[in-house]
């Protein structure tokens, strides 16, 4: 819980953050006909949009089971930060495209440019309030992890989605600067457009990266490493367990697993003393591991186990 209010508190503040840039900057674009003005201005409104889709998502993920989705709803944050993604890069790169291709056939002189510059600023200064805020979290996250490792092992797409939406809005900051002041300086309007085409093409990077992790994590991701080895030592400890074979894991959401374990029972054990162990494997893991939010066992001889093991590790290799 304390992670999904870490995360939530990183998109109000990008959100209310966003909204405030958006509509200064369109002010300034319609006041001053700047083309890279009015694709910073779509961009911010587009990541306003993102942190509200972003929320509906994790407050859709927190329904419980029921009867049509009886693993819960928690993939509803990964589709919605896919959306985010095709968003960014239909609305934010492809508008900011359309306008610097317009405005280098069609160039008109910026006017007022001053007041392109102190919008800027004021936005790169609550633009990076915003990110400070993600990077915060994103780092307390990521541990010891590498940052590109972290997020692709990440299983809460909602912070690093806000971190690079951010980290996109700083460079695409310095991009319209430096198109409004190129422009204004050596008396070539169609800069302004080039400015705008290169926020087109920080935002369409982002918007791939950023779909292709919410794509793995819609397929299914498994657990961590290290939640699979808690899971079999707690497992093995049971005196009814003569050897936890593996585990099998998928997150259904950033806090929710579900885990197939295969267990060789002691061989004397009867049908009912079977059941009791699960039993009690499902009290510990609920009790120590509460991400852990399905576990089905199945008992499996080793042999058994190796073999399928064997198996999936040769179709990976062949993918």
């Amino acid at each position: 819980m304390a992670g999904h209010s870490g995360s939530k508190r990183v998109i109000y503040t990008a959100l209310a953050g966003n909204l405030a840039i958006a509509l200064t900057k369109f002010a300034a674009a319609l006041f001053t006909g700047s083309s890279a003005m009015l694709s910073e201005g779509v961009h911010s409104l587009v990541d306003t949009g993102n942190g509200g889709l972003l929320l509906y998502g994790m407050h859709r993920a927190a329904r419980p089971p029921d009867r049509t989705h009886p693993l819960g709803h928690g993939r509803e944050l990964y589709f919605w930060s896919f959306i985010v993604a095709l968003l960014v890069f239909a609305l934010g790169a492809g508008v900011s495209f359309y306008e610097g291709i317009i405005h280098i056939m069609a160039p008109e002189p910026v006017a007022n440019a001053k007041i392109n510059y102190i919008v800027l600023g004021l936005s790169f200064l609550f633009e990076g309030s915003s990110w400070l805020v993600a990077l915060k979290e994103f780092r307390q996250q990521k541990g010891r992890q590498g940052w590109f490792e972290a997020v692709r092992r990440s299983k809460d797409p909602s912070v690093y989605t806000v971190l690079f939406e951010d980290s996109a809005a700083l460079l695409g900051l310095i991009v319209a600067f430096a198109g409004i002041l190129a422009s204004e300086l050596l008396g070539i309007p169609e800069l302004d457009g080039v400015g705008s085409i290169g926020i087109a093409i920080i935002l369409g990077t982002t918007a791939i990266f950023l779909a292709r992790e919410s794509k793995g994590l819609l397929l299914g991701e498994p657990a961590s490493p290290a939640v699979q080895k808690q899971v079999l030592a707690i497992a093995e400890q049971d005196p009814a367990v003569q050897r936890a074979n593996g585990i099998l894991s998928v997150h259904i959401g950033p806090e929710e697993i579900v885990a197939g374990l295969s267990i060789e029972f002691e061989d004397h054990l009867t049908a009912p003393e079977i059941e009791a162990c699960i039993e009690r494997l499902e009290a510990r893991l609920s009790e120590d591991m509460p991400e852990i939010a399905r576990l089905f066992v199945k008992p499996q001889s080793t042999g058994t186990w190796e073999r399928r093991r064997k198996s999936i590790a040769e179709a990976s290799e062949e993918d």
